[in-house]
């Protein structure tokens, strides 16, 4: 597979998990049992494997890895703000509001990754 095309498996897995989220965190505010759904249950597992494999694949290909250059050592910890964030946003979180507060941060690392894909600088402000 070309770089490009794993770009654009990565790009729209991106878009595909976010919504997938922000979907998923309209379920747990309102307290829907489609949370509980199969699709919603192991859909997200499909995409968020293709989105790190796409991402390992192009950080080979292109000799950048995370440790090596900034902008992906702030992704990768983004990542897991993000998935802290939102395993305590959909799972861990006791009550309703501790969960919408994790919801929150949760799309605020979502958007801190992002902002860091597309500038490729670390420090959001620099723009």
């Amino acid at each position: 597979m070309s770089y490009l095309a794993l770009k654009h498996l990565h790009v729209t897995c991106v878009v595909l998990s976010g919504l997938g989220f922000i979907l998923r965190g309209g379920w747990m505010l309102v307290g829907s049992a489609r949370l509980n759904g199969r699709l919603a249950r192991g859909g997200p597992h499909v995409v968020d494997t293709l989105l790190l494999g796409s991402a390992l694949a192009m950080a080979w290909m292109s000799g950048q890895y995370p440790f090596a250059q900034g902008w992906l050592t702030a992704k990768f910890f983004g990542l897991l703000a993000y998935i802290l964030c939102g395993t305590m946003a959909l799972k861990r979180g006791r009550t309703p509001r501790i969960r919408g507060v994790f919801f929150i941060l949760a799309l605020l690392a979502y958007a801190y990754i992002v902002g860091v894909a597309l500038t490729r600088q670390p420090l959001l402000y620099a723009w």
